[in-house]
């Protein structure tokens, strides 16, 4: 759903794997787009199986020999908080994942019980984030229009500063091919981003939105670089191969996990737990 690393530098892709990439862009932004303008229990799906492919990628890396038990532990109570999420009920939803977690770390081998308590958390804002944002009757779907236009444009921005200037790595150690330039690209990108979409849609405080629109690309750079960490620490190149040319939904939605859940909360903070848009947008 992105257009390639943020802040990637020198190294080309072969064609056939470019032109995956960008099939596979054209089909999942459509889609995410498409679920956003309908809302309802078609958003709700979109991104509980968003949610569910997350969680089981996460199990398949961390959990070894015993992803089955694990699997099962949590995915359960991922199921059942995305239910109360979209009945109204967010803070049940978290509580679940919370006791979800739990009951996965127990199950996982030792040594590993706290990566896989850790999954759930990180599936479940994948698909409690949004529908919270969506579901907000006034802004609910100028969020997440908001929130697509941060992340992407990121994603895009950094990927095409980074590999036209290059220079210095950002953290060489986690991933080596993001650069500075690529971080400071996705930021400014995002800012403009941020701008354009409150003038368009009138919104008024454009300069605040324009200072969220640089704290969600920062959480989504940030978002990218953990999910490189994960994947050097197990010894993986990808979190699967269920997306053709662009690895698995972990490879794609890092930097949404983490814009989604920091977007949800700012909303929260300033709006309520009923209304997290109008708390994201609206001042």
């Amino acid at each position: 759903m992105r257009a390639g690393d943020p802040g990637s530098s020198g190294v080309q892709a072969s064609g056939s794997e470019l032109m995956l990439r960008i099939a596979s862009a054209l089909l999942l932004a459509p889609l995410a787009l498409g679920s956003a303008y309908i809302g309802g229990w078609p958003f709700v799906i979109f991104w509980s199986l968003a949610a569910l492919g997350i969680w089981w990628e996460w199990t398949w890396l961390v959990a070894g020999e015993r992803s089955k038990w694990v699997l099962m532990a949590g995915g359960s109570a991922l199921v059942i908080s995305l239910v109360l999420a979209s009945l109204g009920r967010p803070a049940v939803a978290v509580l679940v994942v919370a006791l979800g977690s739990a009951a996965a770390g127990a199950v996982a081998p030792a040594g590993r019980r706290g990566w896989a308590a850790a999954g759930l958390p990180y599936a479940g804002a994948v698909g409690i984030a949004p529908i919270m944002l969506r579901f907000d009757s006034e802004d609910g779907f100028l969020a997440m229009v908001f929130l697509f236009a941060i992340v992407w444009t990121t994603d895009s921005a950094a990927y095409f500063c980074g590999r036209m200037i290059g220079g210095p790595k950002l953290l060489a150690q986690v991933s080596p091919k993001k650069t500075w330039s690529g971080a400071i690209g996705g930021l400014a990108g995002a800012i403009i981003a941020a701008i354009a979409v409150a003038e368009v849609a009138g919104l008024a405080q454009v300069a605040a939105l324009a200072g969220i629109g640089a704290i969600l690309s920062v959480f989504a750079q940030a978002g990218d670089l953990f999910e490189s960490r994960l994947k050097r620490t197990f010894g993986a190149k990808d979190s699967s191969h269920l997306i053709p040319g662009h690895g698995g939904l972990m490879d794609r939605l890092d930097g949404f996990v983490a814009a989604a859940a920091a977007a949800a909360l700012i909303g929260i903070l300033l709006g309520g737990i009923e209304a997290p848009a109008q708390g994201l947008l609206v001042w």
